[in-house]
């Protein structure tokens, strides 16, 4: 199941409640203020501050 693009409209960090950005290649949502990464799981997002990881910019 893909991710639906469009709960990026809706859905936001729940830590700091900012955007999160979308990163295909590794199935996760990206919240560059608080630099951590939330994993999608069959099309689903998996919000839970507890269960992001890390985030460093690769470019």
């Amino acid at each position: 199941m893909a991710f639906d693009r469009k709960l990026l409209e809706i859905i936001a960090c729940p830590v700091c409640k900012g955007k999160l950005d979308y990163d295909k290649a590794k199935q996760q949502l990206i919240c560059k203020a608080d630099r951590l990464a939330y994993a999608i799981n069959d099309g689903i997002p998996v919000l839970l501050e507890n269960k992001a990881e890390p985030w460093q910019d690769e470019a």
